[in-house]
This record gives structure tokens, sequence and C-alpha cells, in this order.
């Protein structure tokens, strides 16, 4: 790992644990969805005025989802890796097709006195 995945992975994890700490901080004052849209207010989406603590946790969300589609994009394997070239690996060099052969199904195994099994 490079020194910057290193440097983003260390201020994920910070983002990370302020945004839990931020949530858990906050007041139960929205009532859930039903405050989300009906805040009892004559804007079609309820109050939307936030405290500090409310636009804190926006920003800290937003900056949660940037990293980690940023670390995301830096640790991908590079092109020509992963499930699809492995399952390219393991099959045959003519491609069989093996989900459109011919079904025969096996013959019952029946033991000396003729009792299947």
């Amino acid at each position: 790992m490079g020194v910057l995945s290193i440097a983003l992975l260390v201020f994920f994890i910070i983002v990370a644990i302020l945004l839990v700490l931020l949530v858990l901080v906050q007041s139960d004052e929205g009532g859930g969805l039903g405050g989300l849209f009906a805040g009892g207010s004559s804007s079609a989406f309820g109050s939307r005025s936030g405290n500090i603590l409310t636009k804190t946790t926006t920003v800290l969300g937003s900056m949660f989802l940037i990293i980690s589609l940023g670390l995301a994009l830096m640790n991908r394997p590079p092109t020509g890796t992963g499930v699809e070239a492995a399952g390219r690996a393991l099959m045959p060099e003519g491609g069989v097709d093996w989900f459109l052969e011919e079904y025969t199904p096996l013959a019952p195994e029946t033991d000396a006195e003729g009792v299947m099994q």
C-alpha cells in the first residue's frame, strides 16, 4: 500500500469514529422518518433548519462516502484479475458449454437382489 492509501485509510477511520459519536450525541427530536417528511411546517419536506450537530453530521457523512469510494478505487485489483479472470482460467481451452449438452440420467443402482438403493 502506498503512503497516500494508508493516510486515506487512517482519515477514513477517524471520520467513521467521529460520525458514530456525533450520531450518538444527537437527541431524538426528529420523530423518525415521519418527522423527516412531515415535520409540521408548511414546506414540502418539513423544516430543514438544522443546528450545528446536524450540519456536521451531513459533512462527515459526505466525507465518509467520498473517502470510501476513493479507498475502493485505490485498492482495486489491476485489470485482468479478479473473479472473472479466475473463472476464465478454470474454463477448459475449448470453452465447453456444459449447460447445452444433452442430459442423460444415470440408471438407478440395484443390488444383487434387484432392490434399488
